[in-house]
């Protein structure tokens, strides 16, 4: 099969289309032909190296352990292990593989255990697909988990416009929040389209000057002060830390404890969490419509350097999809419009 290898750490240059031996499932896992995969933050980490414990297990410390980047999919069956009960040969499929499982998704084929997937949305193509599973759980997780995100409540959106971003509006929203949304000025109508209660260009006006309280913020990607949150935290909100520059993750983490010995607010830094329900309750909101994929561009596998290029410097709105199976891609995507495609 043909996949995008990450021999050693360094820029998008590294990274090579060659041919490797086609995996075979295990008795409890499933065979799966890729049709699209999606590029995340961490992926950019991952190739980078940076920050440096992104070497520690299970990343490798001088080179990568798991030469194939990418962690999001969708595609079909191909084949099933003797012990998988949940999906045949033919069922199409999304999902997310956890760096732990030392398997990437930049490839033709990918083995994956039956709690890593669930059915494709019905309403979506292998490339919206493909663009959701990282993305939305981590939004999901940073909401309802660390945020406790209850009807009513006001919860503050950082970096609305990216991959997170996107998913926290929609999902904040579908939770009966009101959401303010923080972006820059060319994404403000995007947001807008969905439904957030307010909108700011971060360029022009600062969250922090509103004269507004949350009681949830979500700041993914950012690059503030953590004393800018807590200015307008209520006295019993939270901030959820979503990635974002070093300096604000170390900010967070050292604060966090000194903040809830204090009082009763809170400051977590947000990990992903494997939780094949969360994945499930996704699929739901995808098809009842409440949440829908915003796709940036779409790139063929050979083009999977430029698409990191591109997520790297050109500040992407929502996600970067890699068109794995190019056939495929003009049999199944009957929504071809919506998504801009960089043939190569």
């Amino acid at each position: 099969m043909k996949a995008i290898i990450c021999p050693k750490y360094g820029s998008p240059d590294v990274l090579q289309l060659r041919e490797v031996p086609k995996p075979a499932p295990h008795e409890d896992e499933v065979l799966i032909r890729i049709y699209a995969a999606s590029l995340n933050s961490r992926d950019l980490r991952m190739l980078r190296a940076k920050p440096l414990f992104m070497r520690l297990k299970p990343g490798g410390l001088f080179r990568p352990k798991n030469e194939i980047l990418g962690a999001d999919f969708a595609g079909r069956v191909e084949a099933v292990g003797c012990n998988a009960r949940q999906f045949r040969p033919g069922d199409e499929v999304f999902g997310f593989l956890p760096s732990a499982t030392g398997r990437g998704t930049l490839a033709e084929f990918v083995c994956a255990g039956e709690n890593y997937i669930t059915g494709k949305p019905a309403n979506l193509t292998f490339e919206q697909s493909a663009a959701v599973p990282l993305a939305a759980m981590t939004a999901l997780q940073g909401l309802r988990d660390k945020g406790s995100l209850q009807p009513g409540q006001k919860v503050l959106i950082i970096g609305a416009s990216g991959g997170v971003g996107t998913f926290a509006v929609q999902i904040a929203k579908a939770f009966g929040a009101e959401v303010t949304a923080v972006c820059s000025a060319r994404n403000l109508d995007m947001v807008r389209s969905f439904r957030a209660d307010h909108v700011i260009d971060y360029k022009v006006e600062g969250f922090a000057h509103t004269g507004q309280q949350y009681d949830l913020i979500l700041a993914v990607n950012g690059s503030y002060p953590i004393s800018d949150y807590l200015h307008v935290l209520k006295p019993q909100g939270t901030v959820a830390v979503a990635g974002g520059s070093m300096l604000q993750l170390v900010q967070a983490a050292s604060a966090g404890k000194r903040i809830s010995e204090k009082g009763s607010q809170k400051i977590v830094v947000l990990s992903l969490v494997h939780n094949p329900k969360d994945l499930v309750l996704i699929k739901d909101l995808l098809e009842s419509g409440k949440v829908m994929p915003v796709i940036d561009g779409c790139y063929p596998l050979s083009k999977t350097p430029d698409a990191f290029r591109y997520l790297e410097k050109e500040h992407a709105r929502g996600k970067v999809v890699i068109s794995v199976n190019l056939d495929g891609y003009m049999r199944h995507s009957a929504k071809t419009k919506q998504v801009h495609c960089v043939k190569g």
